[in-house]
């Protein structure tokens, strides 16, 4: 394996977020994402703490919240953090509440956002503005937003909304964030080739069940 692709993989976060997803799913994910070096293993968090004593430390655990529509209320996002966080969670990714962003309720996505990044107690949180369901203006207030949030990563996209990660968008949140907010490309990253475009754009993680994958095959 080269040093490229290692280095796509230290930035993949392994994910299962499928509906019908088993915990005999999980585990294969969560025995891959440690055997291929992966940030984290993305997976449901009713699966959360489960997995957490499973790999017993060795990969990061990473769930969604609001998920994947994000107009559940603010207290259920927080409520949702805390106790995936008390089950072993150390990475939160978020889904905004895209109806206020149409809404131009900027200063409630903030609040909410804030409000959950406390209730992080200090995990990382990744917030997802489904960049298919916005125009380039939301998307740059977004960045704005999530700039001012206290939030680590902005992310593009829950993988199911319609549409994901599209290299358009990784360069615009690239332009328009504030230098200490990393990116996340998720849905849509096919393939290696994919990953490395969207690195050499500034995601710094990708969300994707397919570069794992496509690394398997290549040792075949």
């Amino acid at each position: 394996m080269n040093d490229t692709v290692k280095d796509i993989l230290r930035r993949v976060d392994h994910t299962l977020l499928s509906q019908g997803a088993t915990w005999e799913e999980i585990r294969a994910i969560c025995d891959d994402g440690v055997k291929y070096g992966c940030a984290s293993v993305c997976i449901p968090a009713s699966y959360v703490k489960q997995a957490a004593d499973y790999v017993a430390g060795k990969i990061a655990i990473c769930t969604v919240i609001g998920f994947p529509n994000g107009y559940s209320t603010t207290a259920t996002k927080c409520f949702e953090t805390e106790d995936a966080v008390k089950n072993g969670a150390s990475e939160i990714d978020m889904v905004i509440n895209i109806g206020w962003v149409k809404d131009g309720l900027y200063d409630k996505v903030l609040e909410e956002i804030k409000a959950v990044k406390a209730a992080c107690g200090g995990k990382l949180l990744k917030v997802i503005i489904e960049t298919c369901l916005l125009t380039d203006e939301e998307k740059k207030e977004m960045c704005r937003v999530v700039s001012e949030s206290g939030a680590e990563y902005i992310k593009t996209s829950t993988g199911f909304g319609g549409g994901g990660a599209t290299r358009e968008d990784v360069a615009l949140f690239k332009a328009n964030v504030a230098p200490h907010v990393k990116i996340k490309a998720a849905g849509g990253i096919a393939n290696l080739q994919d990953a490395e475009d969207f690195v050499a754009l500034g995601a710094d993680r990708l969300g994707t069940s397919r570069i794992v994958k496509a690394v398997k095959a290549m040792e075949k």
